[in-house]
């Protein structure tokens, strides 16, 4: 009973941190706000005439949603990256920090869930896909797979930074013997995640540009380099505008990490390349559209190598020490990384396996105005979620809010 006073005391406590600020905050609340109604006004458009108003079309029936869907998967995945250092090896400074990346996989992957509400034509059939209520072809789905892991990670991650910070606020400590199995428990799902992810694609046989087993070591690279950056250039952010205590050792290690993560993804899209180009089969054509583009259609190809271009200087970047240990060089690195792999692993995975179609036919696709808005608010939602929980982490960790226990 005294806990729930206290968890109690620890949620209104929440509340109030969050609806107190600068006005730089309340401005930020307010454009993320408007962002989400217009990305509302234009789901409610799309419910009420269907997915013609996005570009997708039987050639091309997985679009600008899906993309952003994979490409978020990688970032929930990412907090791996911070949790191995913090808790396998006990490295203080990135300790300090983990819990806002464990707060970023939590906002990511809600929004994963919601690009693939937007995606869906007849949302309100969801529950088809939920266990006793509806009839989910489990174990043989692999839809049914990726909702299971995508769930278990998030109330892993949920549970780890509520349980941690609720002790912190009531100035006891975490029980290791609770909270250090879950942690570890984090590591195989975060990568689970990602390979299942993977899976849906892979799995689809007459897709061949996709039917290869170095998909899910590529998306686990990719996530590894996407998901840092960003995480590295909401640190910058909050050592800006907020009160969090993030060391310079600790931005540095990422950048040591990305160097890594950077260098094995281009070491994987080298061996695909080449897979695809040195034998030259029937199948080649999709590799050919996806970097050279066919019959004159090109905007693909142009993405393609804008994607490599940002992932090689990221790389050079990350790898230069010199440069590495220069924060401002260090955040432009980590935006070629976020932005190339943003690219890789979204449209430009998705497009080269759709084009040409079964029938030869080349549509190039481009995601509508209305697709756009509908993204930029879900976007949207997550970074107000994102800023919220934030918000009152810092405040707890900082000492601004926290009670005593009697």
């Amino acid at each position: 009973m005294h806990n729930l006073k206290l968890f109690a005391h620890f949620v209104s406590g929440s509340l109030l941190a969050v609806a107190s600020g600068s006005r730089g905050y309340y401005i930020w609340l307010l454009a993320l706000t408007i962002l989400i109604a217009l990305g509302l006004n234009a789901y409610d458009h799309q419910l009420t005439h269907g997915l013609i108003t996005s570009h997708m079309r039987d050639q091309v029936s997985w679009g600008f949603y899906i993309g952003n869907f994979a490409f978020l998967v990688g970032v929930a995945a990412a907090a791996v990256v911070l949790v191995v250092p913090a808790y396998v090896y006990n490295w203080g400074p990135i300790r300090d920090v983990v819990l806002i990346g464990e707060l970023a996989s939590v906002a990511a992957i809600i929004m994963c869930m919601l690009f693939v509400t937007v995606d869906l034509g007849r949302p309100e059939f969801v529950w088809h896909l939920m266990p006793i209520i509806g009839t989910p072809n489990f174990p043989h789905s692999l839809l049914t797979w990726d909702i299971l892991v995508l769930n278990l990670y998030f109330v892993i991650n949920w549970f780890i930074v509520t349980y941690i910070l609720f002790m912190t606020f009531t100035g006891r400590k975490y029980n290791p013997r609770i909270v250090l199995p879950i942690i570890f428990l984090s590591i195989p799902f975060a990568i689970g995640i990602h390979t299942v992810t993977a899976f849906l694609f892979t799995g689809l046989k007459s897709r061949a540009f996709w039917h290869t087993a170095l998909l899910a070591p590529r998306f686990i690279a990719g996530a590894f380099c996407s998901g840092p950056a960003l995480i590295f250039l909401i640190f910058r952010v909050l050592r800006k505008v907020g009160r969090a205590e993030i060391s310079e050792a600790a931005l540095f290690k990422i950048g040591e990490l990305l160097a890594y993560a950077m260098a094995i993804n281009l070491f994987f899209v080298g061996t695909e390349v080449f897979t695809e180009f040195y034998a030259q089969t029937s199948h080649t054509v999709h590799a050919r559209y996806q970097w050279f583009g066919l019959h004159g259609m090109s905007s693909i190809a142009i993405y393609t190598w804008v994607a490599l271009c940002c992932n090689v200087l990221a790389l050079i970047i990350f790898m230069v020490p010199k440069f590495r240990l220069n924060l401002n060089i260090l955040t432009l690195g980590c935006v070629f990384s976020f932005s190339g792999i943003y690219i890789e692993k979204g449209m430009g995975l998705l497009l080269p396996g759709f084009t040409p179609d079964s029938l030869g036919e080349i549509y190039e696709y481009a995601p509508s105005l209305n697709e756009v808005t509908v993204g930029i608010g879900v976007w949207a939602v997550g970074a107000l979620l994102f800023t919220l929980m934030a918000r009152v982490a810092i405040a707890i960790t900082a000492g601004d809010l926290r009670i005593t226990r009697t």
